[in-house]
């Protein structure tokens, strides 16, 4: 492609350590980048419009658009100890009738919600990070929180209501599959197969150089202390980000294949990763 790749990605510290390398000119590659940082559920409706050519994206979403996209072997978050809690004030609080806020209806928090409970309950859309303060304010009952909250939830006064990760592994004995490195369907093969392979040594690279990202991840986690921005990669960047593998294909088709039953997403194609690139 004559033009530079349009890139999405979320400022969270698993993505900025893996897009260090790629961004950084760390790695070789034919390919120039235009690169855009924001919230994931930005990023999905990015994706759903096709304003970039490669974003990460929530599964969820992945499964509104995969008619139209591929998924990357590498660069994504699956694995286990992973998921989404619910969190409330009252560690009694019920799901039933509650005001639970929630971060953007294309996340795959969202999804294993709605397929954790049939519940009736208000769902409040509001950014990840705006979630535990209107808990704390008492302008919802409860909150679904991703990403870094899941560490610092506690410092706020709230409790765990449920783990929806913890239930997802336990039923269904699959990883959790979060988010992905999707790319246009339309894109020539060659152009796809180079993203393919930078992604990958940009991944290799920061598992070769950990500190080398440090300057970056802390740059875009802002008011994240450095403890948590590690615990935030050590959880998150593993190595299903590496490679997806055969077992975390599964579990991502397994998800699908649910939400496509509830009436979430259309049934899923054949093909969901693109597997010309080391073939």
């Amino acid at each position: 492609m004559d033009q530079p790749i349009r890139l999405g990605f979320s400022p969270c510290p698993n993505d900025t350590f893996i897009f260090d390398a790629l961004v950084h000119q760390r790695i070789n590659s034919p390919l120039s980048w235009e690169v855009k940082l924001d919230d994931v559920e930005t990023l999905n409706g990015w994706a759903e419009e096709h304003v970039l050519d490669v974003a990460k994206v929530s599964y969820h979403a992945f499964g509104r658009i995969a008619q139209d996209w591929w998924m990357l072997r590498s660069g994504g978050a699956l694995g286990r100890g992973v998921g989404p809690l619910v969190v409330a004030c009252d560690a009694n609080q019920r799901l039933e009738g509650a005001r639970i806020a929630t971060p953007g209806g294309r996340t795959t928090a969202n999804l294993l919600l709605d397929l954790y409970s049939s519940d009736a309950f208000e769902r409040v859309i509001m950014r990840y990070d705006e979630i535990m303060p209107a808990v704390e304010d008492g302008r919802v009952d409860a909150g679904l929180i991703i990403h870094e909250s899941r560490f610092t939830y506690a410092e706020h006064r709230l409790h765990e209501i449920v783990d929806l990760g913890s239930w997802w592994e336990r039923t269904t004995g699959q990883v959790i599959p979060l988010g992905g490195i999707a790319v246009r369907r339309s894109l020539p093969t060659e152009t796809i197969d180079e993203i393919a392979r930078a992604i990958r040594a940009s991944v290799e690279y920061a598992f070769a150089h950990p500190t080398a990202s440090e300057d970056y991840v802390a740059m875009h986690a802002q008011e994240m202390l450095p403890d948590v921005r590690r615990k935030h990669i050590e959880t998150y960047v593993n190595e299903f980000s590496l490679d997806v593998g055969p077992e975390g294909i599964r579990a991502v088709r397994h998800l699908l294949e649910h939400a496509a039953k509830i009436g979430r997403i259309p049934a899923p194609p054949d093909g969901l990763f693109w597997t010309t690139f080391g073939a």
